[in-house]
């Protein structure tokens, strides 16, 4: 529930203050695939989860929670997915590898190597969201939540930014 810092309009000579909380009452988590295919329009698919802060309740996704949305994408796209992703130490885990390794014949997985999020076009797309939620101050958990998802869908909804996102990376698709 911390707030991202972001400037904003205020008065001059009275600097906005927005007093916030600092309790951990919650957190949202994101994962996200921005999916590219010639002569098609650009997609994102994404997960969503909600962190209340209760006991026992997983504070971000699990590697089954990776391999329920690669297999969603492959359900979406309908054909065979290449991946490319970040060393996260989730996509490391040896079940995931298993997965990966089980169902090569329509997947295969390319690393990044380390510390090279200007590689990555999914980072694009996640400083769109935050710089749409950049000056919002909100009550709880539940409706940080439903900015985060409006944000998501507005993004979603339009493959040019998607696109922009390859773009900035350095790469084409038509190439």
């Amino acid at each position: 529930m911390r707030p991202p810092r972001a400037r904003t309009w205020g008065r001059i000579g009275c600097t906005p203050v927005v007093r916030v909380r600092g309790r951990g009452s919650g957190r949202v988590s994101i994962a996200g695939m921005a999916c590219y295919k010639a002569g098609q329009r650009s997609r994102m698919i994404y997960g969503f989860r909600v962190h209340r802060g209760r006991k026992g309740e997983p504070k971000a996704f699990t590697w089954q929670d990776y391999r329920d949305l690669i297999l969603r994408a492959r359900v979406q796209l309908g054909g065979p997915i290449v991946l490319v992703w970040d060393n996260l130490s989730t996509h490391l885990m040896p079940p995931m590898k298993e997965f990966i390794a089980a169902n090569e014949d329509w997947l295969t997985v390319f690393q990044l190597p380390s510390y090279t999020p200007d590689l990555n076009p999914q980072e694009g797309i996640w400083a769109l969201v935050k710089r749409g939620i950049g000056n919002l101050a909100v009550a709880n958990v539940d409706h940080l939540a439903k900015a985060v998802r409006t944000r998501l869908k507005k993004v979603q909804y339009r493959p040019h930014l998607i696109d922009g996102c390859l773009t900035q990376v350095g790469l084409n698709i038509n190439d």
